[in-house]
């Protein structure tokens, strides 16, 4: 019987993509370096420092990624004020979990810095949840099931308790292999994309029924 709520953040409860890449295409034109936003969509859903590693190496380029990722998290910090909103739903969701008595908590690749800056621009602060758990909590970050099992644990779940909810690829996978059963949205990723999550939707204004009646 479900129990918990495990929530990927972006692309699932905010649409942060367009920012992150706007705010790295910055950082690394300030090596010089033309990238194209197209460079890092290989790359979502698996944390910053594949994110914008991954990039780099395509490039040969060298980085201090501790650097390079402190830089564009600066620059990432100023471009979302007052325009990070929301996925449609993403409130009430969240809101009609904790009436139901789920334990929720928030499972994302990005670091502590950029997770704590979007929950708090889209009115969804850390504090509502029962446990966050970012990319720096884990080591072997979304497609393997670490930062699942880990959510799991700090809500004091089994996985085959928790529902998953993820618009990656590399998240679904991540949660089928932790135990979880797993809601996927269209947000980021075509439908023929997502064919290994339990359910497919697209928004968390329309999650079906059985979703959340197990």
């Amino acid at each position: 019987m479900i129990k918990g709520v495990l929530l990927d953040m972006d692309g699932v409860l905010a649409d942060s993509e367009q920012f992150i890449c706007q705010a790295a295409i910055i950082m690394f034109s300030e090596f010089g370096l033309k990238v194209q936003s197209e460079d890092f969509k290989p790359f979502v859903g698996t944390g910053e420092n594949r994110y914008i590693g991954g990039v780099a190496e395509k490039y040969n380029l060298k980085v201090d990624i501790e650097k390079v990722k402190a830089r564009t998290y600066e620059i990432y910090q100023k471009i979302i004020k007052g325009k990070l909103k929301p996925l449609p739903g993403a409130r009430d969701f969240v809101d009609y979990c904790r009436q139901r008595g789920f334990k929720i908590a928030v499972a994302t690749s990005a670091d502590t810095v950029k997770m704590e800056a979007n929950l708090r621009e889209i009115g969804i602060p850390a504090s509502t949840f029962n446990a966050t758990i970012n990319g720096i909590d884990v080591e072997n970050k979304k497609p393997f099931p670490d930062i699942y099992l880990k959510s799991a644990e700090k809500i004091g779940l089994k996985p085959e308790e928790c529902l998953v909810i993820e618009d990656a690829v590399s998240g679904i996978k991540a949660a089928k292999a932790a135990g979880c059963k797993c809601l996927a949205l269209t947000t980021s990723f075509d439908r023929s994309s997502l064919h290994e999550a339990d359910w497919i939707c697209e928004s968390l204004e329309k999650v079906p029924e059985e979703a959340i009646n197990w």
